[in-house]
């Protein structure tokens, strides 16, 4: 009897924990095609390329700054240039956009909940 409620009470703290992980964290198709994986917790999140020419290694640093809005540094694998980014999350994609010069140039893609 005890064995069946420890089992029961184990399943439920899993899928609680999985309920209380950010929409954000997962895995990510990029626009250039890549997979990326957002990661963390406690309001910080961290980019990595996980496919493609630029596997291993990391893109970014967000934090929560509202409502499926979030705010850090982006780099370009590309350049290795770091910029101010955001992300804004709505359903299944996700925008992300970094500028310079104070917003003066932004660019952005969509990327996409694998």
């Amino acid at each position: 009897m005890f064995r069946h409620v420890s089992l029961a009470l184990a399943a439920a703290i899993m899928m609680t924990g999985a309920a209380w992980a950010d929409p954000i964290e997962g895995n990510w198709k990029t626009q250039a095609g890549a997979t990326a994986a957002i990661s963390g917790g406690g309001g910080a999140f961290s980019i990595t390329l996980k496919s493609g020419k630029f596997a291993g290694k990391n893109i970014g640093s967000l934090k929560v700054a509202g409502d499926n809005k979030y705010a850090g540094t982006i780099t370009d694998p590309e350049t290795d240039k770091t910029y101010s980014g955001k992300a804004s999350l709505s359903g299944s994609s996700l925008k992300m956009s970094g500028c310079v010069l104070g917003g003066l140039i932004c660019n952005s893609q969509t990327w996409h909940k694998l």
